[in-house]
């Protein structure tokens, strides 16, 4: 019997009767459908908050009408909406690529929660490539929004999506030389053990281990942004070149699947952050105050409204620009970060 099923049949021995191929069809069915409440749920709170925080930032209020209170249920509202609009297919697009690219794109985002430690104990798996597979699953959503912008037979849509893809791949780049900066810091790939590393306080997390690490933390930042297209890197979403860019031909559930992707990945890559930089679950005392797993939300929901923030203050990047910031600026800091960390441990141990 696998590990993890063997923790579950311990942890309730009634369940070793089902047989094991049973037992594990049934767990990831539930494993799955606690995940997609988890990102549904989140998803409508940000679209909530940064409707808020937007207004807010222009003395306006947001929505206010909605389920009462600050309209906090307008994001509920405006998801079945969605689910109630007309699918339109354009009469010349790929048909089944057309349906398969928001799937992909989601798969993507949803994938990275698997690894994703709130806690000691709240990880759906704990992989000792943990790492590895964040990275690797993360760049699936590259051949999602390919097909999505080529399926579509749409110019605008296919101009986003290779502005997209450019973008990604270029800044995977810098961001796996910050990443790897922690790695080299803990010696494990694991994200359990990563965040396990950094306890006893706030000045156990990487950012405060040294300058290299520091200065990583503010690259993979940077480089996060660009891969799930925030501003100043949405030129692929850019609104006054191309439309909507790689999703304009697409409408209600698909649409809404796009958006709620993109939600999920800004959760994912403030999570990421949060483990490698931030200290994980641990807080900011050496006894913790709240709950780990309320704690790392709350790291999470903090990198987050900085890309709100950032947003509604920033213009949008050339392309050019983009590119220059990745190649010239992104990719040489990060590569002197792994350097000098590797020095730094040599020489402080």
């Amino acid at each position: 019997m696998h590990e993890w099923l063997q923790r579950v049949v311990d942890t309730a021995p009634a369940l070793g009767a089902v047989p094991e191929p049973v037992l594990a069809v049934v767990l990831g069915v539930i494993i799955a459908t606690v995940i997609l409440v988890f990102i549904s749920v989140m998803v409508m709170f940000l679209i909530w908050l940064e409707r808020k925080v937007s207004a807010h930032m222009q003395d306006r209020l947001g929505p206010m009408r909605v389920g009462g209170w600050h309209g906090w249920a307008q994001s509920i509202a405006d998801g079945v909406k969605l689910l109630f609009k007309e699918d339109i297919v354009p009469e010349q697009a790929d048909r089944v690529v057309f349906a398969l690219a928001p799937m992909v794109v989601f798969a993507s985002a949803f994938g990275a929660f698997v690894v994703i430690p709130f806690s000691p104990t709240l990880i759906v798996s704990d992989l000792n490539i943990g790492l590895l597979y964040l990275v690797a699953i993360s760049s699936i959503v590259v051949i999602g929004i390919m097909m999505a912008g080529w399926a579509s037979n749409n110019k605008w849509a296919l101009y986003g999506a290779i502005r997209s893809a450019a973008q990604i791949i270029s800044y995977e780049i810098p961001a796996g030389f910050a990443l790897l900066t922690t790695v080299m810091l803990v010696g494990s790939l694991s994200m359990r053990d990563i965040s396990a590393a950094q306890a006893g306080g706030i000045h156990h997390w990487f950012i405060f281990d040294n300058p290299f690490s520091f200065v990583a933390f503010f690259i993979y930042y940077c480089a996060a942004l660009a891969e799930v297209n925030r501003t100043p890197f949405d030129i692929p979403e850019a609104e006054s070149e191309l439309v909507a860019g790689y999703h304009t031909e697409y409408t209600g559930m698909r649409f809404a699947i796009f958006f709620l992707a993109e939600y999920a990945n800004m959760f994912a890559v403030s999570a990421i952050a949060t483990t490698l930089f931030l200290g994980g679950w641990n807080g900011i005392l050496p006894t913790p105050i709240l709950p780990p797993a309320l704690t790392f939300i709350l790291k999470c929901l903090l990198l987050i409204f900085l890309m709100m923030w950032l947003r509604w203050t920033l213009p949008r990047l050339r392309v050019d620009q983009l590119m220059y910031m990745s190649w010239k600026v992104l990719l040489p800091f990060s590569a002197v970060c792994v350097v000098g960390v590797g020095l730094w441990i040599m020489v402080l141990g």
